[in-house]
C-alpha cells in the first residue's frame, strides 16, 4: 500500500503532457510546395530548379528530400511539382512572365536576356517525364517569344537613350 502512494506521488512529479509538440506532418508534395519552392521567385525560376533536379531518365534527384520522405514518395511529389510548375508557366500571359522574370534578374545581378537563352538550350530537360500533347512545343514557343521580346526591349532601350 506504501508502495502504491509513493508511485503514485512520483507519477505526479514526473507528468508530462500529452502533446508534447504540436508537429504538423506534410506530404512531401506539400513540403516541397511551401518550403523549397515558395522560396524561388518567378515562375520560370521554379521551372528552372525542378528540371535541374531531373535525369535525362526521367527520375528525380535529390538527396534530402528522398531521405526524409522516401525515394518514391520524393519522385512522385517531384514529378508532381515539375508537372504544375509547367502548367503554371503555359498559362501565365507572356508580359506577367516577362515582368517576373526581369525583376528575378535584375536582384540577381542576370541579365534576362542571357538567363532566357540558357533556360532555352535546356529545353529538353524543363518537362518532366510523359509531357501532355503539345507542351514541349507550347513551351518552347512560350520561351522564344520571351526571349524575343526581351531582346526587342532592349534594342527599343538603347534607341531612346541616344
Amino acid at each position: 500500500m506504501a508502495a502504491d502512494r509513493l508511485a503514485h506521488g512520483l507519477a505526479d512529479l514526473f507528468k508530462v503532457p500529452r502533446n508534447v509538440t504540436k508537429m504538423t506532418l506534410k506530404s512531401a508534395l506539400e513540403d516541397l510546395s511551401r518550403t523549397t519552392l515558395e522560396a524561388l521567385y518567378g515562375r520560370l525560376r521554379r521551372l528552372e530548379y525542378l528540371a535541374g533536379l531531373r535525369f535525362p531518365k526521367g527520375e528525380y534527384a535529390h538527396w534530402g528530400f528522398s531521405k526524409v520522405y522516401g525515394q518514391q514518395p520524393a519522385q512522385k511529389a517531384l514529378t508532381s511539382a515539375h508537372r504544375s510548375a509547367v502548367s503554371e508557366v503555359l498559362s501565365t500571359p507572356l508580359r506577367d512572365l516577362l515582368e517576373v522574370t526581369q525583376s528575378s534578374c535584375d536582384k540577381e545581378g542576370v541579365s534576362t536576356e542571357s538567363f532566357l537563352s540558357n533556360l532555352a538550350e535546356k529545353k529538353d530537360t524543363l518537362l518532366p517525364p510523359n509531357p501532355g500533347a503539345g507542351s514541349e512545343r507550347h513551351l518552347n514557343s512560350v520561351l522564344r517569344a520571351l526571349l524575343g521580346l526581351e531582346r526587342n526591349r532592349g534594342r527599343n532601350a538603347i534607341r531612346r537613350a541616344s
